[in-house]
């Protein structure tokens, strides 16, 4: 009896457990699946290593399959490749990208503004702002007239795209226009003002802003090694300051030839080399540095006592400065830049010419030895008769001759060496 009830619990159990799990999993496949959404941010400034950075956050979207890539924004401007390559990335993305500046305090200036209005939706944070985005030049003068109008272009066509007051967007390049979030908000620049990441998913989901319905989950991406290299080379200072240490150190190492100098110089130059190629070149600073390598061979071929030596400091210093031609990154950068330049070109530049000017003189000074040390010595005649006699030189007295009639007490120079017999001539 009892083994007749325990096949009729196994017999009865199985197949309620069965459909227990049945019931579930037709749940979950007909529940509501959550919606992933990626977080990047684009916090500092814009270069090439914050381009990784957001395309390995839009490959990771890809990868799980997310319904959303959200953008969050504090950034006083960058370079403009790096920039245009984060525009297109969103422009042209297959996922809906939401740009948010955010927290409160932060702001999207200068290169930041293009990212705001590229996002298919677009939001701020209370007491944020964006825009101010006219060029700059880190040289002297103005910015071309040809660089504000692309740039202006620019903007308007990413606003046209998007829907946005494309006049608004212009002007945030032609008259350095700057909006609060409110003011945004009030002109069509941006879709929503919320405070909190939560509150943008909300309001997103209530007005239908996309075809997707998002949920509260968010995967923030992490930034890879690679991004974080590419960002310290890409640096404008950084790649500036190490293309200098590989120009000076590789004139050291080939005019003293060494295996420290020329690999941190060869090293060096590798590095600012890859950083340029994000970087924005100007073709009057290659010209004067140049220029300045070239016053500084003819300082060592034919020294002028320092006078191609400086020039040759000043020019490269100049070129190093007017090198870079980035028009929107953060305003305190130019200023500072020339500063930190300046004082570093200057400083290694002085330090290598000068010792590179000692060592040429010390190699085309001749190893001498003997009489042949007297040469160009100064002595004064003891005796002397029929072109020949004596004198006291350096200390020792010597035989000379001379084609000159001299006197005892004449002061006289080495002009050459015969074994132990001196040429000397008269001093008049």
């Amino acid at each position: 009896m009892e083994n007749g009830m325990k096949n009729v619990i196994c017999y009865v159990s199985i197949p309620l457990l069965s459909r227990l799990l049945i019931l579930l999993l037709i749940f979950s496949a007909s529940g509501v699946a959550t919606a992933t959404i990626v977080e990047v941010n684009i916090d500092g400034e814009i270069n090439e290593g914050t381009v990784v950075y957001v395309e390995n956050a839009f490959d990771m979207a890809e990868n799980i399959q997310a319904d959303a890539v959200l953008v969050v924004i504090n950034t006083p401007g960058g370079l403009v490749s790096s920039t245009e390559k984060i525009v297109s990335m969103i422009l042209t993305s297959d996922i809906p990208v939401i740009t948010y500046v955010y927290p409160q305090g932060a702001f999207s200036a200068s290169a930041g503004s293009f990212i705001l209005l590229s996002g298919e939706v677009s939001a701020m944070c209370n007491g944020t702002s964006v825009g101010a985005a006219t060029p700059v030049t880190v040289g002297f003068g103005k910015v071309e007239n040809k660089t504000i109008n692309y740039i202006a272009s620019y903007a308007r066509s990413i606003a046209e795209k998007r829907g946005r007051p494309a006049d608004i967007a212009e002007k945030f390049v032609t008259e350095s226009l700057s909006l609060t979030s409110r003011e945004a908000y009030k002109k069509g620049v941006i879709d929503l003002v919320t405070d909190s990441k939560e509150d943008l998913i909300r309001k997103i989901n209530e007005k239908g802003l996309l075809d997707v319905k998002l949920d509260y989950e968010i995967v923030t991406a992490e930034k890879p090694v690679q991004a974080k290299i590419f960002g310290f080379i890409s640096n404008p200072q950084v790649a500036t300051i190490l293309f200098l240490v590989g120009l000076y150190g590789l004139i050291f190492g080939l005019t003293s030839p060494g295996i420290l100098p020329e690999t941190i110089g060869a090293i060096s130059l590798v590095l600012s080399l890859v950083g340029f190629g994000a970087i924005g070149i100007n073709a009057l600073g290659i010209l004067l540095i140049a220029l300045g390598v070239l016053f500084l061979i003819a300082e060592l071929a034919t020294p002028t006592y320092g006078v191609l030596g400086s020039a040759s400091v000043i020019c490269i210093t100049l070129g190093a400065i007017m090198l870079i031609d980035e028009p929107l990154m953060p305003s305190n950068f130019y200023s500072s830049f020339r500063m930190l330049i300046a004082g570093i070109g200057i400083g290694m530049g002085a330090l290598v010419t000068f010792m590179l000017m000692k060592l040429v003189q010390l190699r085309k000074e001749k190893k001498k030895v003997g009489g042949e040390a007297l040469i160009g010595k100064r002595g004064k005649v003891m005796e002397f008769s029929d072109g020949s006699g004596l004198a006291k030189i350096d200390g020792e007295i010597w035989k000379i001759e001379s084609d000159d009639e001299l006197r005892e007490g004449d002061e006289v120079i080495v002009t050459g060496r015969d074994g132990l017999i001196l040429s000397v001539k008269r001093i008049k």
